[in-house]
């Protein structure tokens, strides 16, 4: 009996996992289908309308650091509640008719996204330590899946018997829901973590690390093509002579690209010491396409899928080092909030230095070489943190902290006193 009850809660909790992990990424990325109604609606200007690209990631950089103390004061299971109710009332509110509340419930639906991108990882270290890269993968190609199949039915739903598009954007409340119901076993699974859950001293370490500071930047350049893809790639191809249906179609489909990853790397991950080739290969890929995409756009849905492929498999990559390059869930944690920070600070300029780019030259070919070299820096990162090493902290005199990433045979990872 107690067995088969563990393997219910097993199964609750991956369940769990999954259904935030669906609400991660379609609450934000469905609007862009339906903006030009919304830009119609309220009257927006073209900055206005930027916005609700980047002021969720504005609000991830911002709150993505105190995720980490969050979980230290509630423990990961309540926080991670905490942030699928923000997340719901976020995408309730857009039944107001309100360019305000537009705005607001926005930015409330991206801080609790960033909880829950902070954390997921950190939870996945503490209860699957065994089985990270096939729960990560899981996980992302569950957002990815979710947050594609989102953008393509928004349209049509919106459609549907003329309900428009704040009640077709509201309805993924309804998912948002389930979520909070089958998380709620587990607000009473675990005891409250203690004071040394999440430490300063291990925050202020990991941001210390050279390899954290790789990670974290490899998930940085990776979300600034990312996020300029997400949000200009329709106008992007409308200038290359494609219709607006098209076009649309082509994002839906780089959005769908980007869940495929994780069937791939799932059996993958497990079977290589390290990943520095195969980060490197697949964001050296995304910038080949995306040259591919400037100076050859008539295989355009060639590029867009690969280019989703790519991003996604990067993204897997980056969260799955946050759990393989720590020792335990606290320095995931903290290492989790420090990397999606900067690289949510690095994605929210995307979107506007493309924009900018655009307006100045009359043309995409700026935000294209954007991409093309944040995806070769991504490459260069990816490669220093693939490597089969560790965040090691040593603290010398009480006063002196020294971070050493040394491995011998790809097996044995060794702390210099």
């Amino acid at each position: 009996m107690p067995s088969s009850q563990n393997a219910i809660r097993t199964l609750l909790l991956v369940l769990g996992i999954f259904l935030i992990a669906a609400s991660l990424r379609a609450p934000i990325t469905g609007i862009a289908p339906v903006l030009e109604q919304i830009i119609e609606q309220f009257k927006l200007t073209a900055s206005q309308a930027g916005m609700l690209t980047t002021l969720p990631l504005i609000a991830f950089a911002i709150a993505s650091p105190m995720a980490a103390s969050l979980a230290k004061k509630y423990g990961l299971e309540l926080s991670l509640f905490i942030a699928l109710l923000l997340i719901g009332v976020g995408v309730l509110s857009r039944l107001i008719d309100s360019a305000s509340v537009l705005f607001i419930g926005t930015a409330v639906i991206g801080v609790g996204i960033a909880i829950g991108n902070v954390l997921l990882p950190s939870l996945i270290k503490r209860d699957f330590s065994h089985k990270v890269a096939v729960m990560t993968s899981s996980y992302v190609l569950a957002m990815g899946i979710f947050g594609g199949s989102y953008s393509a039915l928004i349209t049509p739903l919106a459609e549907y018997k003329e309900i428009g598009w704040q009640v077709a954007l509201a309805s993924y409340s309804l998912l948002v829901l389930l979520a909070i119901v089958v998380w709620l076993p587990q607000l009473k699974q675990h005891t409250m973590p203690g004071k040394a859950q999440v430490s300063h001293t291990t925050q202020a370490k990991v941001w210390h690390s050279p390899l954290a500071w790789q990670i974290t930047l490899l998930l940085g350049f990776n979300s600034f093509f990312t996020y300029i893809m997400l949000g200009w790639l329709p106008s992007i191809l409308i200038e290359f002579g494609h219709t607006a249906e098209h076009a649309g179609a082509l994002q839906g489909a780089f959005q769908v690209a980007s869940a495929l990853p994780g069937i791939v790397l799932i059996p993958l991950l497990a079977k290589l010491n390290d990943q520095r080739i195969l980060t490197f290969s697949l964001a050296l890929l995304g910038a080949l396409c995306s040259f591919g995409l400037l100076y050859a756009p008539s295989f355009a849905m060639l590029w867009s899928v690969t280019l989703g492929f790519c991003s996604g498999a990067c993204f897997i990559l980056g969260l799955s080092f946050v759990s393989l390059r720590t020792h335990n869930a606290q320095q995931a944690a903290a290492l989790s909030g420090m990397a999606q920070c900067i690289g949510y600070l690095l994605a929210a300029t995307g979107p506007i230095l493309a924009g900018t780019l655009h307006s100045f030259f009359n043309n995409w070919a700026g935000a294209l070489w954007l991409c093309i070299v944040s995806s070769l820096l991504c490459a260069l990162f990816g490669y220093l943190s693939g490597r089969n090493v560790t965040i090691n902290d040593v603290t010398i005199n009480n006063d002196v902290t020294i971070n050493n990433d040394v491995t011998i045979n790809n097996d044995v990872t060794i702390n210099n006193k």
